[in-house]
């Protein structure tokens, strides 16, 4: 028994090593705290100081205490949930992670007050929201590596609005809500507590809400669609005369719309190889030419549910592998694959407004859009999903997460959580064996939450507000304003040994790296040398909002070269995407993925 406790103690140590708890900062220090018994950063209802010390993880002792969830098939105890902060003042409705490994956070102004005040005593004053006068804020700043965050200023309002960042790596945001809706605001990282949005005094030429960003080849972003805006437009514009001529009618959204529902808001966008834009609402997608404003080509409707807005599915552009072809200047272009999974029947809407919550969709689909006649091939998920979050991993597989059962996206419009993330791996042969259901969430987390992917591989989740102000009480889906880590399965302790940890670059300098360009990559290994499934990833960060991951892309890079230099040290070398259409220009996190187990992500910037 003695021999048995003392190997328990030295496994827990093992785990405190290998996953260290998060230790408390709710807020980044400020020398205001010192003499102000309430920090002036602190809404005067928030709990005391010291119940916002983040949770130790904890298995829950019984399923009695897990919320419902709707799940099928045997569940695989993968995956660790931990909780990072009991509240972060706001609901994570809309985040993006930046270079500085910081997480530009918000959700909406007409809330009413959030959980947490504006610094040095500022206020907003509006005439478009709910309180005339607010002296709380509506974003937020994370910062991952410190698990703190302070409190940043919107202007107007965000609300259900897009992003992207652009190559430079500043956050570009555009449109949102009445005053907001055609707003541009940008967010340049800093390492001090002094950046915050700046809303800039030209607009867009349209009003957009509910749209979707994408960032182009040329560095340009394309804002496309809205609720009535069957349009497209760009930022930075192409002139400096604002005029009709800087926006593009796009027919194909307004034939996606579908009466009373609409159903094609927030189109899911991906940039193609060859330049081109694929582009999805509803149950349709194309491929739009938007510099000749054409449309080249039309795919068949995927099968089964709407998946587009408020009949909410969610979709990623699988991993483009340049192992083979598409590695070099002039080499053909990577075959490209768009999936897409979950969202609701048509009808789901309207019947949920009447108390009626309609079985979600259970299936995905993925199109081969490089094929010469391209059909969906159809796969049936382990439960049904409603406003699912899909993110791309190191490894190339796709994380599910978030969403509902029943019902559609919209106030009140959901029912039965779904709890249990599930991991897709997209080159499993055996489409039986592709889905993995994962340990789950106590946290519901259903419309209005969000989730990017970290540069050390964990997930941060957050958000879920269906209502239509801060509701904690009286509702049976309270506002959520927690944020928590998923750890997936490759993070666990007993991979530590296969954990690869990068220590240099060769050729780049700072990290800047040019198309086409060799460089190579020094890191260190355990025990054990790399294995026959090694290769290197480079993921560009995702805007999330509304169950899409905006601008996420993952691209396999070809390994021309490898060399062991002594016992635990290992040299790869490796082509960078050949052209922008394949890797736009911007900010990247790149991974050595040794066996399935990636290493932290290290920063570079493709130019």
């Amino acid at each position: 028994m003695a021999s048995q406790n003392h190997r328990s103690f030295i496994f827990l140590i093992i785990i405190m090593l290998v996953f260290p708890f998060p230790t408390y900062s709710s807020i980044s220090s400020s020398p205001f705290q010192e003499n102000n018994p309430l920090p002036f950063f602190i809404h005067p209802s928030l709990p005391p100081r010291s119940e916002f010390e983040p949770e130790l993880p904890q298995a829950p002792s019984d399923s009695a205490n897990i919320p419902p969830s709707s799940s099928s098939g045997p569940i695989n105890p993968g995956g660790l949930w931990i909780l990072l902060q009991k509240s972060i003042g706001i609901s994570a409705m809309h985040m993006q992670l930046l270079y500085n490994n910081k997480v530009v956070i918000f959700d909406r102004t007409d809330f009413g007050r959030s959980n947490i005040s504006l610094p040095f005593g500022r206020c907003r004053f509006s005439v478009d929201d709910k309180l005339r006068i607010d002296c709380t804020a509506h974003s937020v700043i994370y910062d991952i590596v410190t698990n703190t965050f302070r409190p940043l200023m919107v202007q107007t309002d965000v609300w259900c609005s897009s992003a992207a960042v652009n190559p430079d790596g500043v956050l570009v945001q555009t449109g949102g809500y009445r005053g907001g809706a055609d707003k541009i605001r940008l967010f340049t990282p800093c390492n001090n507590d002094f950046c915050d949005w700046l809303e800039l005094p030209q607009n867009l030429t349209v009003r957009r809400w509910y749209a979707s960003d994408q960032i182009l080849p040329d560095g340009r972003i394309i804002i496309v669609g809205g609720r009535r805006a069957f349009s497209y437009e760009f930022f930075p514009k192409n002139s400096v005369f604002f005029s009709n001529a800087e926006v593009y009618w796009l027919q194909f959204l307004k034939e996606t719309s579908d009466p009373r529902e609409e159903n094609n808001l927030y189109p899911f966008l991906h940039l193609l190889p060859d330049g081109n834009l694929f582009v999805f609402a509803n149950q349709h997608s194309v491929i739009l030419d938007y510099v000749n404003n054409k449309i080249l080509r039309k795919f068949p409707p995927i099968p089964g549910e709407k998946r587009s807005y408020p009949s909410t599915g969610s979709s990623v552009l699988l991993p483009l592998r340049l192992t083979g072809s598409g590695s070099r200047l002039g080499s053909p272009s990577p075959e490209v694959e768009v999936m897409i999974c979950g969202g609701a029947n048509g009808g789901s809407y309207i019947q949920a407004r009447l108390g009626v919550y309609v079985a979600a969709s259970k299936s995905c689909g993925r199109l081969r859009v490089t094929d010469p006649d391209p059909e969906w091939e159809m796969e049936t998920m382990p439960m049904n999903r409603v406003m699912p979050d899909m993110l791309l991993l190191p490894t190339g597989d796709v994380l599910i997460l978030n969403g509902a059962s029943k019902g559609s996206a919209g106030w009140e419009l959901a029912d039965d959580p779904v709890l249990h993330p599930v991991l897709y791996r997209p080159s499993e042969m055996d489409p039986q064996q592709r889905f993995t259901v994962l340990n789950p969430t106590v946290n519901p987390r259903l419309y209005h939450s969000s989730a990017v992917l970290l540069p050390d591989g964990r997930v941060l989740v957050g958000g879920s507000n269906p209502h239509a102000l801060y509701r904690f009480t009286g509702v049976k889906y309270p506002t959520d304003l927690t944020l928590e880590a998923f750890l997936p399965p490759y993070l666990g302790p007993q991979y530590s040994q296969l954990r690869p940890s990068i220590l240099t670059f060769e050729g780049p300098t700072d990290n800047i790296i040019s198309y086409g360009q060799q460089f190579s990559i020094t890191f260190t290994l355990g025990l054990h040398p790399p294995g026959q499934d090694f290769r290197v990833t480079m993921i560009a960060p995702s805007f999330t909002t509304h169950s899409f991951a905006m601008n996420q892309r993952l691209v396999m890079l070809d390994v021309v070269g490898y060399q062991q230099l002594s016992a635990f040290a290992f040299k790869v070398t490796v082509c960078a995407p050949p052209t922008r259409n394949i890797a736009p220009p911007g900010y990247y996190m790149t991974f050595v993925v040794n066996g399935g187990i990636p290493s932290t992500g290290v920063w570079i910037r493709m130019k």
